[in-house]
Formats: C-alpha cells, sequence, structure tokens
C-alpha cells in the first residue's frame, strides 16, 4: 500500500506542487478518514466547518428543491476536494454529501487550515489558489449547465 504522501501526489495534481516541507505542514493540520456507503459528510444545513481531499470511493452532492426533494448537483471521487467553501467561510452547509461508495478522505478544518497558514504561508497561499481554481472551474460548469436548460 501506497504511504499517504505517495496517495496525494499520484491523485491530486496541486500536491505536486508541494515541496516535501508543505506537504509535511498539509499532512501535519489534516485528519485522515473514512466512512461507508450511506453515511453522510455532512447535511444541509450542518456547519460549514471541513473541507474534504477524496483518497478513493464515491461521494454524491445533492441540493433540497422547493419541493423537498433531492436534486443531484455532483459526483466526486478519487482525487478531487468537496467542501472547499468552508475554508473561505462560516456558512452553513448549503447541499448534502453523501457517501455511495466506502470512501477515504484527509479533512481540514476551517480551524487548521487558518493555523497552517499561520505555520506555512505559502502552503496556505497554494491551496487558496488551488481552491480557487476549483471553484472557478465548478462555477463555469455549472453556468453551462444552466445555459443549456434555457
Amino acid at each position: 500500500m501506497n504511504t499517504l504522501q505517495e496517495r496525494l501526489l499520484e491523485d491530486f495534481r496541486f500536491f505536486r506542487k508541494l515541496d516535501s516541507d508543505e506537504m509535511t505542514a498539509f499532512l501535519k493540520y489534516s485528519e485522515f478518514c473514512r466512512m461507508q456507503a450511506g453515511d453522510y459528510l455532512w447535511m444541509e444545513g450542518d456547519p460549514d466547518n471541513y473541507a474534504a481531499f477524496i483518497l478513493s470511493g464515491k461521494v454524491e452532492i445533492k441540493k433540497r428543491t422547493e419541493f423537498d426533494k433531492y436534486m443531484v448537483v455532483g459526483l466526486f471521487g478519487k482525487g478531487t476536494v468537496v467542501g472547499e467553501l468552508c475554508l473561505l467561510t462560516n456558512h452553513k452547509r448549503s447541499v448534502t454529501a453523501s457517501v455511495l461508495e466506502d470512501v477515504e478522505f484527509l479533512k481540514l478544518t476551517n480551524e487548521n487550515f487558518e493555523k497552517l497558514i499561520i505555520e506555512s504561508p505559502m502552503t496556505g497561499l497554494k491551496l487558496l489558489r488551488h481552491i480557487f481554481m476549483v471553484i472557478s472551474h465548478r462555477l463555469s460548469r455549472s453556468t453551462e449547465r444552466i445555459a443549456r436548460i434555457f
């Protein structure tokens, strides 16, 4: 089995941009977690307090509609991050994240993200840039989907 660091380097382009000290700093403030299919990473309305860097498995992101039904807005697997907005805001979760296939992930809380920035500002800056790129890409895809509807 590969080490956690090897898995991150293999599955996430972002982590290939970090040097050894930056990777060590990131890992220091992250927590390895496992959840089973059927579990929830979070529910809509929960406190917005961590991002999950998915190492294996599948996570479904869904939004409750005005008719009290759920609409799937994304499926995410190995090499992706979900909940990244929590590192920038203190809002309640706007979506539900449910585990479709047993999942392993690194959990980075917003509190630990702030500690990481203090200890390793360059790592924090690189992570922020990555988060902005992810958000920008997802917003572009969402805009394209909405445009196709109309």
